[in-house]
């Protein structure tokens, strides 16, 4: 790709994500994409890159969006730092997608959606044609988390919050969760029940944008 240079880590030569990054700053791009955060080195760097103007791209692993911000104290970095570089976090999971040949919708039991999820009265199940071999799904579909760091929330971090009080803030501020995404994705026939609550202990990396 034009004007996309690669860098492959090799920590036997001492190419790890931090000394890369290091070296890296020095051209001054516009855009840095570091694979993962996994250590302090790594985290300071990214931060740093981004209080000088660069946007940086990364992954890291929590089980939520707001898991990202106790991640990133857990390896060291301060809270004012992270108010001050970090735009937001996008967390992930992949469900299996309903082959929209096939798919055939039904009323779900109440007492698997549950008297909080009456509004989702219709859902979609798997039957199965020659367009999926029989299967019942083709494709995958996403289920996301997106929090954005607005004044509030930037507040709830500096006072180091725990991660309940962070996860009660986010959804203040317009947070939708990753079950809300995935029920509004059942209600639309994307995805079956079954999916939904699959995703429940299963984690991904979490993906966070740190910005100028």
């Amino acid at each position: 790709m034009e004007g996309v240079v690669q860098i492959s880590v090799n920590p036997r030569i001492g190419l790890t994500f931090a000394s890369a990054l290091r070296n890296i700053l020095r051209q001054d791009p516009d855009i840095i994409l570091v694979g993962e955060i996994r250590d302090f080195e790594t985290a300071e760097m990214a931060v740093q890159a981004s209080l000088t103007g660069h946007l940086v791209f990364s992954t890291l692993h929590t089980n939520d969006a707001p898991s990202a911000v106790i991640r990133l104290m857990d390896m060291g970095v301060e809270p004012y730092l992270i108010t001050a570089s970090v735009i937001g976090v996008i967390t992930q999971r992949l469900v299996r997608r309903l082959c929209d040949e096939c798919k055939k919708s039904f009323l779900p039991d109440d007492l698997i959606m549950g008297s909080s999820q009456s509004s989702y009265s219709r859902s979609c199940e798997p039957v199965g044609c020659e367009k999926c071999n029989f299967v019942g799904y083709k494709g995958r579909s996403g289920i996301f988390e997106v929090l954005t760091f607005d004044e509030k929330f930037r507040e709830v971090v500096l006072q180091g919050a725990s991660p309940v009080a962070l996860h009660e803030s986010a959804q203040k501020q317009g947070m939708v969760t990753m079950k809300k995404d995935g029920f509004e994705k059942v209600r639309r026939g994307v995805t079956t029940l079954e999916e939904a609550f699959s995703i429940k202990n299963n984690w991904q990396p979490s993906r966070y944008k740190i910005g100028d």
